[in-house]
C-alpha cells in the first residue's frame, strides 16, 4: 500500500475517532455504539469506493471525479441520517434521496465504470437530484439551495469524468 493510501485510511480512522474525542469534552455529542457502527460503515464504504476508483484508472481527472462523487454521496447520506432534509431523519420522504444515489450507482454500474459512461451517470445523478427539489417544493422550500449544492457536486464529477474520457480518446460520450 502506498503512502497516500495509508494516509487516506489513517484520515478515515481519525474521522471516526473525532466523535469519540468530542464526547470527552462536551455533552453536545452523545453517540452510541450504533452511531459509530453506521458512521464506520459509511467511512468504510467510501474508502472502498475510492480504492476501486484508484484501481479502475490512473487518469487524474477520473480519480478526482470519483473522489468528488464519493464525497457527494457520503455527504448526502450523512446529512440525511444526521438531521434529515425533510423534517426529521426518520421521515419517509427522506428516502427520495436514496433514489438519487440509486440512479448514480445503477448508471455507473451500467457504464462499467468507464469514464465516458461515468460522465453520463453523474449527469443523470444531477438530474435526479434536481427532481427531488421539484418533488419536495411544497414540503421544504429550503431544499432548493441544498439540492443546488448537490447538483453542482454531481456536475463537477461529470465534468471530470468527461475530461478523463477525452484524455482516454473517447470521442463521443455514452
Amino acid at each position: 500500500m502506498n503512502r497516500w493510501r495509508m494516509m487516506g485510511w489513517g484520515a478515515a480512522a481519525g474521522l471516526l475517532a473525532l466523535p469519540l474525542a468530542a464526547m470527552q469534552v462536551t455533552r453536545e455529542v452523545d453517540w452510541g455504539v450504533e452511531d459509530f457502527l453506521v458512521f464506520g460503515t459509511m467511512i468504510l464504504a467510501a474508502g472502498v469506493a475510492l480504492e476501486l476508483a484508484l484501481r479502475a484508472s490512473g487518469n487524474p481527472a477520473y480519480r478526482l471525479g470519483a473522489a468528488v462523487a464519493v464525497a457527494g454521496a457520503f455527504l448526502l447520506v450523512w446529512a440525511n441520517l444526521a438531521v434529515g432534509f425533510i423534517g426529521e431523519p426518520a421521515d419517509p420522504l427522506n428516502l427520495i434521496f436514496a433514489g438519487v444515489l440509486a440512479v448514480g450507482i445503477g448508471a455507473a454500474g451500467a457504464a462499467r465504470f468507464r469514464a465516458a459512461g461515468m460522465a453520463v451517470a453523474m449527469a443523470a445523478t444531477a438530474g435526479a437530484q434536481a427532481l427531488t427539489a421539484l418533488a419536495m417544493i411544497g414540503h421544504e422550500p429550503r431544499l432548493f439551495a441544498i439540492d443546488g449544492a448537490f447538483v453542482a457536486i454531481w456536475l463537477v464529477s461529470a465534468a471530470l469524468f468527461r475530461k478523463a474520457a477525452r484524455d482516454e480518446g473517447v470521442a463521443r460520450l455514452a
